[in-house]
Order: C-alpha cells, then structure tokens, then sequence
C-alpha cells in the first residue's frame, strides 16, 4: 500500500520520524512550512503560562521540540511505529502504539497535512497511557491558574 504514495508523503513519514528519534530538531524543523500550525496538549505541560495547545510557525516549532525535550529529556518513549501509515495525498497519519517491543511508550497518533511537500498543520493525538504521563504537569498548571501558584504566596 505505501508504495503508491507520493514521494513527498513518504519522505515526510520517514524523515519526521528519523530526525526526532535522532534529536535533530533543526531537520525536524525543516520539514514544516514555515507558517505551520503544530496542535499537541504537549504545549500545555512545557509551557504552563500557555492556554493553548497550539504553535504557530517553523521557528516556534523548533523551539517548542527544543523545550520538550529540556522538559521530559527520556519520558517520551522509545519512538517505535509499525511502519503502517495512511495517506491520501494531502494528509498523512500514523500511530505510535502504547505496546511496542521494549515494552510501553507513549501512544500517539499523528496526523499531518501536506502542501508543497511541506507540514502545514500537524496534530498530535495522546492514548490514554501519554495523557497519564502528562496529567501532574497539567495538574500543577490548574491548580496555580485556578488558586494562584503557591510558589508565589
């Protein structure tokens, strides 16, 4: 089935997931338009002060994996996919499952959508077993939104 995808969509699949699982953000970064439009609760967690899980832009996008990485340097698992995807031409998705080889990772599907062999928006969907790892760094950030930050008191 891959095989009668588009160069481009293929590219993207093998070079999104290459240079993330080698931590080399700045070709990450390069894969993405530059007024790309990246949607992950993740932006909750890295940045508290935030009430959106939205990053707009390439430069911003870079930033962002930079932060995430400095935030949860080894919690974001092992990277492993079935090497399945699904493609229509313009949108690309695949899932990153919670059981894998070495045991759980966090479950993500990815969907992105394509235009000029560029990611124009991509949303990050979290399984129940990501949600699980993120929930005490949302709960530190409603509970200083809704009561203050006790830091501060």
């Amino acid at each position: 089935m891959n095989q009668t995808i588009d160069p481009t969509i293929s590219h993207i699949y093998e070079a999104w997931h290459d240079t993330v699982r080698k931590r080399d953000l700045a070709g990450t970064a390069a894969l993405y338009a530059t007024d790309a439009l990246l949607e992950t609760p993740l932006a909750l967690a890295v940045y508290p002060e935030r009430q959106s899980g939205l990053i707009r832009g390439r430069i911003a996008i870079k930033t962002f994996f930079e932060d995430s990485l400095r935030k949860f340097p080894g919690d974001l698992g092992q990277w492993y996919r079935t090497g399945t995807f699904f493609a229509n031409g313009q949108q690309l998705t695949w899932e990153y499952p919670r059981e894998a080889p070495k045991g759980e990772q966090v479950d993500l599907m990815e969907m992105m959508e394509i235009e000029h062999g560029l990611i124009q928006c991509h949303r990050v969907y979290w399984g129940w077993y990501g949600v699980r790892l993120l929930t005490p760094a949302l709960t530190r950030i409603d509970a200083s939104s809704a009561y203050g930050d006790p830091a501060q008191a």
